[in-house]
């Protein structure tokens, strides 16, 4: 499958002044920009500008920014299924993850997240994409929100619908272990009926056992 990314770029304006939200990027443009010390939900954020910056070089790899001036204040990321994960056991061509979103303090209320993912699908190639996100509550930052784990779960899911992005029901054991976590997943125009077969077929892998 060839991978085809076309370039968008859209001007915010926020209560801290005006944010360009812009890609998906390309390497070269990330390793010129700077990475804010405020974006750490996932690991260090020079560890994290490696990983964006390695996964804008894979074929299918998309990463779009919010960036004020030279530096990126948010970001989303989409790419395959880790290999460990279930999503990935399909072996789908046409199946992308949307792996991270994360936008510094700042700016939060000011829906930059929801333009990071407005912004991705105005790419008319995500129309051959199942896109999904798992969101577990463990990575939520309800301690700097002060949102409880109901009411971020629902400002996720506001976020995410966005994008497109609706919930679907899974037995996938980790998002089962807790009632917050969910599976949410965009199906492009373009997906074939066999592939989204398929997905359902991994949504409900242990159907079976019961």
């Amino acid at each position: 499958m060839e991978h085809k990314k076309t370039y968008y770029q859209r001007i915010i304006e926020t209560p801290r002044g005006p944010l360009t939200i812009e890609g998906p990027v390309t390497a070269d443009t990330l390793k010129k920009l700077k990475f804010h010390d405020g974006l750490v939900a996932f690991r260090i954020p020079e560890k994290q500008h490696k990983a964006l910056i390695q996964i804008s070089d894979l074929p299918e790899g998309r990463i779009i920014i919010a960036r004020e001036e030279d530096t990126i204040v948010g970001y989303v990321t989409y790419l395959y299924p880790d290999p460990l994960e279930r999503w990935s056991e399909g072996k789908m061509e046409d199946l992308i993850e949307l792996g991270a979103i994360e936008v510094i303090r700042e700016y939060r209320g000011a829906s930059v997240g929801k333009n990071l993912l407005q912004v991705a699908m105005l790419d008319e190639f995500m129309e051959n994409y199942i896109i999904i996100t798992t969101e577990y509550y463990w990575h939520w930052d309800l301690k700097g929100s002060g949102l409880n784990v109901w009411e971020y779960r629902k400002m996720m899911e506001r976020m995410m619908s966005a994008g497109g992005l609706e919930w679907y029901a899974t037995d996938d054991p980790e998002i089962c272990s807790h009632p917050a976590n969910c599976l949410m997943a965009r199906i492009g125009k373009n997906v074939s009926t066999e592939s989204i077969q398929r997905f359902d077929q991994l949504r409900f892998m242990n159907r079976y056992m019961y």
